[in-house]
C-alpha cells in the first residue's frame, strides 16, 4: 500500500502487533488490511508493516501497523519501532500456554519502549481451535482486568473480532489523541473552531508523542 500521509485523512496512527512467534499476529494484519488469510505463512523476518483507512465518528483515520517478530534474536531490532506508536495489540495463542506466559516479559516491553498512555488491546487468538485450547477465557479476562487493558478472543482464520480488535484500539487512540489536542488548545489559549473555511486537518504523525492525561476505561469482550 502506499505509505504516503493521504491530506484526505485527518489523523495517521502507527500502531504495533507484538507477541510470540507464530501466534498469528502476520495472519491477523492481513486479515485486517487486506482480508486475507495464509495457511503456509512464514515467520516474519524483523518488522513488516501495512495500512488501512477507516472512519471512526467523523474523522477519516489512516492507521499504520507494525508486524514485529516474535523471535528473540530479532528484539534488538523491533525495539526502536515502538518510538511513535499510540496503540499496541498484545497477542498470544489460545492453543500454547506458553505464549500466555510470557506477556509480562511483552507487558515490560511495551511499558519500556513506550508512552506510559498507549492503548493496549490483548488478544487470545486461535480461538476457532477450540479442541487445542490450553488458556481460557477466564484467564484472558483476569490478566485484562489486572493489567487494565482491552481483551477480546479472535480468529484470524474465521476472521472472528479480527475487525472489531483493530477498531476498538483505533477508536481509544482517538480518543486519547481527541482529549490532548483539545488540552493543548486551551493551555495555548486557542478555540476549537474550525480553522479558515475549510476543514482542519491534524495530522498526527508516527514520531509524534500523543498522550492523555486521563485514564479510559476498558471493555473486556469475548
Amino acid at each position: 500500500m502506499d505509505g504516503s500521509f493521504d491530506e484526505e485523512c485527518d489523523y495517521l496512527f502507527k500502531t504495533v502487533l507484538i507477541g510470540d512467534s507464530a501466534v498469528g499476529k502476520s495472519n491477523l494484519l492481513s486479515r485486517f488490511a487486506k482480508d486475507e488469510f495464509h495457511l503456509d505463512s512464514k515467520p516474519t523476518i524483523g518488522v513488516e508493516f501495512a495500512y488501512r483507512t477507516v472512519k471512526i465518528s467523523d474523522k477519516l483515520i489512516k492507521v499504520q501497523i507494525w508486524d514485529t517478530a516474535g523471535q528473540e534474536r530479532f528484539r534488538a531490532i523491533t525495539s526502536s519501532y515502538y518510538r511513535g506508536a499510540l496503540g499496541a495489540l498484545l497477542v498470544y495463542d489460545i492453543t500454547r500456554r506458553s505464549t500466555f506466559e510470557n506477556l509480562t516479559k511483552w507487558l515490560r516491553e511495551i511499558r519500556g519502549f513506550s508512552n506510559t498512555d498507549m492503548v493496549v488491546v490483548l488478544l487470545g487468538n486461535k480461538s476457532d481451535l477450540v479442541h487445542l485450547r490450553e488458556v481460557e477465557i477466564e484467564e484472558g479476562q483476569s490478566l485484562a482486568k489486572l493489567e487494565n487493558l482491552c481483551f477480546m478472543e479472535t480468529s484470524a482464520r474465521e476472521n472472528l473480532n479480527v475487525e472489531s480488535a483493530f477498531l476498538q484500539m483505533v477508536t481509544r487512540i482517538h480518543e486519547v489523541s481527541s482529549q490532548k489536542i483539545l488540552e493543548a488548545k486551551v493551555a495555548n489559549g486557542l478555540e476549537s473552531k474550525q480553522i479558515g473555511e475549510g476543514k482542519q486537518i491534524i495530522k498526527i504523525d508516527v514520531d509524534s508523542e500523543v498522550s492523555a492525561t486521563k485514564q479510559i476505561s476498558c471493555c473486556i469482550q469475548y
